[in-house]
């Protein structure tokens, strides 16, 4: 085994989370830094074009080709689970839409985490901080930062009929989503700069990356982490990893942070004996330290596609029909970044309620130009639009477990969407709510016809069980190492991030989260890194 070096921190993963850790870890150039990744560079043309996450996901060169178990609630369907295999992880390949959540989830996290600085009026400024906002300077936004925000650079007939017919159904509209309370009906903003994708990559890491205390490689994948122990007391000294051919070990003198996701994350744990000892026995990996969180508590978004085709108007499905259609497209992008290679795979966005008992938006749907039967099949041959509906806090409870001691297989994971009664009555009223939008004046005029789910489901239960046959993931897993007080048995890592009964280890990205934010979760995440590299340094400047 050959050795990498001795550096003060070292970061596993760099996905969003790990490019601003780096950023930040490397800033003052007075520690050392170590920046592993699994993949390769985010050279990929497609990464760039907005468009491309078509052929970014689902393609080995820049998705890990996850998939999950057979999901009862999903009548035995295995979905397919993206994750970011390049720079920048699944900025690379998401649906570049800027969402922070509610300001609900932040003060829940306060709560349940005994720590009050997680609270929304604390974090609010994290989040300002990296932000360039192209609204300029406010209560709200913040310009100085590197994690650039811009408007849509388009705008669809059929999308803003929907948001009319949303606010005649009673979702009012809405400018800004990211105010700490999104309920209403707008489009969404998006992490571009002028028409291009916008990743962590470009903005944490390139113009860091020239620092000669930041050391980048990529190609190499984690084997496990070096826990040592000392008159009882366990601590990480570093990562042995597999890269070029060859094997390697990094010493770490201050840290190392996990940032390899919530797939990622516990995975690595548990390759390195960190987590429950009866499940690490079972695989043939020797515990080393018990802690029966890692891994459990994934949580998800489902989003759930009702379907519709239409007359009179202009859709994607259309656009690309031809030739002649496409070289239009493609002419456009050329000369102005705008029109559909500019578009984020959702632009309409609406949250509101379910039902009357809930409190704040608990639904969130995303509203395209376009219709499929499935990802990675042809849009249909004819006019129409999708309209997706998630439930923004399901309480339905998953886990990421690997399957046996080798590090390079992929773990098992059963995110268990709609196993609870909650869960699967909320996924029907969804629905209902869809059919009372698009049955509202504004969209008469298009004559929408449902194609999905169908008609035929009308009862609750139909309902719940058409859920489980159209319902896909929207990508936004979370939880698996969670952050907990120290009387909770399930938390992974304490409030400053640092794993439990293991000094020099923290996790530092969706894993931590103890609930799910209320919205798409890649800027949430950014916060938490940088609330996580101000501990670190305030901790080491002690």
């Amino acid at each position: 085994m050959e050795s990498a070096g001795k550096f003060d921190y070292i970061i596993i993963g760099a996905g969003t989370a790990g490019c601003v850790l780096a950023n930040r870890l490397s800033q003052d150039g007075k520690r050392n830094v170590l920046l592993l990744e699994a993949g390769g560079k985010d050279d990929y043309i497609w990464i760039h074009i907005p468009v491309g996450y078509l052929y970014c996901i689902n393609n080995p060169r820049t998705d890990w080709m996850y998939r999950t178990e057979a999901e009862a609630g999903l009548n035995g369907r295995s979905l397919i689970y993206p994750r970011g295999k390049v720079m920048g992880g699944s900025s690379s390949i998401n649906g570049m839409i800027y969402m922070r959540g509610q300001s609900r989830d932040y003060d829940e996290w306060a709560g349940l985490s005994g720590d009050a600085s997680w609270a929304w009026d604390e974090v609010l400024p994290l989040f300002k901080k990296s932000e360039n906002h192209y609204s300029g300077e406010g209560e709200f936004h913040g310009v100085d930062g590197e994690w650039r925000v811009e408007k849509q650079r388009l705008s669809w007939e059929i999308l803003d009929a929907f948001r009319e017919a949303a606010k005649q159904a009673g979702i009012p509209n809405s400018d800004d989503f990211n105010r700490g309370d999104n309920e209403g009906c707008g489009y969404f903003d998006v992490n571009q700069k002028r028409g291009i994708r916008w990743n962590a990559s470009k903005a944490f890491l390139q113009p860091a990356a020239g620092r000669g205390n930041l050391t980048i490689m990529t190609g190499c994948q984690v084997k496990k982490l070096k826990i040592e122990i000392t008159d009882g007391l366990k601590r990480c000294s570093g990562v042995e990893f597999i890269g070029g051919g060859k094997a390697w070990f990094a010493e770490s003198s201050y840290e190392t942070v996990l940032a390899a996701g919530a797939i990622g994350s516990p995975s690595i744990l548990q390759q390195s004996g960190v987590g429950n000892g009866a499940h690490l026995q079972q695989v043939g990996v020797t515990p080393v330290h018990q802690l029966s969180g890692v891994g459990e508590n994934l949580q998800d978004h489902l989003q759930i596609r009702s379907a519709f085709k239409i007359s009179g108007a202009k859709t994607l499905n259309m656009m690309v029909d031809s030739w002649f259609g496409k070289a239009k497209i493609g002419m456009e992008y050329m000369l102005s970044r705008s029109g559909p290679m500019a578009m984020a795979p959702s632009q309409l966005g609406a949250f509101t309620r379910s039902d009357a008992n809930q409190k704040t938006a608990n639904l969130q749907y995303h509203v395209q130009p376009l219709s499929l039967e499935k990802f990675g099949e042809p849009l249909h041959p004819f006019p129409a639009f999708t309209a997706s509906v998630c439930n923004l806090r399901p309480t339905s409870r998953g886990h990421v477990r690997i399957a046996g001691n080798d590090p390079l297989a992929a773990p098992k994971i059963t995110p268990n969407y709609l196993t609870t009664a909650e869960d699967r009555k909320i996924a029907a009223a969804s629905l209902t709510l869809t059919r009372r939008i698009v049955a509202s004046p504004a969209l008469k005029k298009y004559a929408p016809e449902e194609m999905k789910p169908g008609v035929q489901f009308q009862t609750e239960e139909e309902l719940a069980s058409a859920a489980g046959d159209i319902g896909t993931t929207i990508f936004h897993p979370v939880g698996t190492c969670k952050m907990g007080r120290s009387d909770d048995s399930s938390a992974v890592v304490d409030s400053q991030l640092r794993v439990i009964g293991i000094s020099g280890l923290r996790v530092a990205d969706a894993s931590i989260m103890p609930t799910i934010t209320s919205g798409n979760t890649n800027s949430p995440t950014l916060m938490i890194a940088e609330k996580a590299a101000a501990c670190i340094l305030a901790f080491h400047q002690k």
